[in-house]
């Protein structure tokens, strides 16, 4: 998450002293005499620079600087109430930082963390929980944590492709809060099948007589199968030639998203069969189909772990009724009713609440569902009305939360609310509309959903008395 709620400039293009040097695009500020002195990082920024203070006194955030280093920065980026800077010279190291293992950190946009070793990633995330809970009055006790694989997690990916004015084409991530693309050979945190695509996709975009037509490629592995979806602006007969011949050489399933405005997918090819796969304790494992588009955990091994926790805080069985709002493909839904409870599902897209039925159908579960604006309140209150007799609600929403959701449980309270959230702000301001409505924090987990990066993923129990 970007400190404050600003936009962060770009990261550093060039090195300095094996760091990131000056952000592409932009003037750089050169030190002057009154603010060469070396500074000392003081502790981490939410989204994981380094911060210190001039001698003025004026904040100062440091890319890829850690807590007690020393060092001579530059600044790229001035502000009336802080700089922005990146190290010149690291004068004295942290026994937290360790080599990086991607030779593109600093340059691509994709992870801030990889100079910070993985405990002390996890140590961070927390105390980021809890100080957000604490701007909101609430203390935190006991986080605990979902952990995963520093590597080889990330299951799914998009690629942007550029073409120079010399004709170079670029494959790779684009800089943080930047349109430059940043040419990527390897990348260390994607699952093994998908890195060992990135050199074979590069010679065949050198090879295409159009590769300006090609706007982005998107990139997904499932346990069986590995996808290569290509956006594709405008229609090339021998260029398609050519990545059907790739994909029938790598044997990869391959979707064409063609056309400028409203792009349709093609198959080349039957159609993959998409599944996502949760192993229960004791149970037989179900199958979660999906589509290109749908939301899906890029996490498959932390996503697993997530679930378990739910099911092992909730415990759900026979004669319970839950509500799973933003359910997704069914994530929550199909484990909590492969246990017994009567689960109903709610989703803002219609489409999903028909996957749902379908996930449903070919795990022989039972899921009723229903579309609804989840961020209306007129349409939450109406639900949670309606299902006045939950035991309990699982809620999953995107970055902006659940606020209308947390605002109404106070006139039409759950018993038990558990709250998935990939933006600790924004699951802290709505935690405060359920304390204030009397709901307690019952259990609090990190998860490694996005190691490497400022991002996370965060589980929460609430239970409040309803009479």
């Amino acid at each position: 998450m970007a400190m404050l709620g600003k936009r962060r400039p770009s990261r550093p293009a060039s090195g300095h002293s094996g760091l990131a040097g000056t952000p592409g695009g932009k003037t750089r500020h050169t030190a002057t005499d009154g603010d060469t002195s070396p500074l000392v990082i003081e502790r981490l920024a939410h989204d994981g620079r380094g911060v210190a203070h001039s001698a003025n006194g004026k904040t100062v955030f440091v890319d890829q600087a850690l807590p007690g280093e020393q060092v001579e920065v530059a600044i790229h980026l001035t502000r009336k109430r802080f700089d922005e800077a990146h190290v010149k010279s690291l004068l004295t190291s942290s026994d937290q930082r360790v080599t990086p293992p991607c030779p593109h950190f600093g340059h691509c946009g994709g992870c801030d963390l990889q100079h910070l070793n993985i405990d002390a990633q996890r140590v961070h995330k927390r105390e980021v929980v809890r100080d957000l809970f604490a701007r909101q009055g609430i203390t935190l006790g006991e986080i605990g944590s979902i952990q995963g694989d520093d590597q080889g997690y990330r299951r799914r990916a998009r690629l942007g492709v550029k073409v120079d004015s010399q004709g170079n084409t670029r494959l790779g991530f684009r800089a943080a809060h930047s349109h430059r693309l940043v040419d990527i050979e390897r990348c260390p945190v994607l699952v093994d099948s998908l890195q060992q695509l990135l050199t074979p996709l590069r010679e065949l975009l050198k090879r295409l007589d159009a590769p300006r037509h090609v706007g982005h490629i998107e990139l997904l592995a499932t346990a069986t199968t590995q996808v290569v979806l290509v956006r594709q602006l405008k229609e090339h007969l021998q260029d398609a030639e050519r990545w059907q011949a790739f994909a029938q050489h790598r044997q990869v399933a391959l979707g064409t998203w063609l056309g400028r405005e409203t792009p349709t997918l093609h198959w080349h090819g039957a159609p993959p069969v998409l599944e996502e796969s949760l192993i229960l304790n004791d149970q037989p494992s179900l199958k979660l189909s999906f589509a290109p588009g749908d939301f899906l955990q890029v996490n498959a091994q932390v996503n697993q772990q997530m679930v378990a926790q739910v099911m092992q805080w909730l415990v759900p069985k026979p004669g319970q009724k839950l509500l799973d709002l933003f359910a997704g493909i069914g994530n929550f839904s199909l484990p909590i009713a492969a246990a017994g409870a009567e689960v109903h599902a709610v989703e803002g897209n219609p489409a999903m609440v028909a996957r749902i039925a379908i996930n449903a159908k070919h795990n022989a579960l039972m899921v009723s569902g229903q579309q609804a604006d989840l961020n209306d309140p007129a349409s939450v209150k109406e639900l949670l009305s309606a299902h006045r007799d939950s035991d309990a609600l699982v809620l999953d929403p995107p970055r902006s939360g659940g606020e209308a959701i947390c605002q109404a449980l106070a006139r039409h309270p759950v018993p038990r609310v558990v709250y998935i959230s990939c933006d600790p702000a924004t699951l802290a301001r709505d935690a405060a509309h359920l304390v204030h409505a009397g709901y307690r924090v019952k259990q609090v987990a990190v998860a490694d959903m996005f190691l490497h990066t400022a991002h996370m993923e965060t589980l929460m129990l609430f239970e409040i008395n309803v009479v």
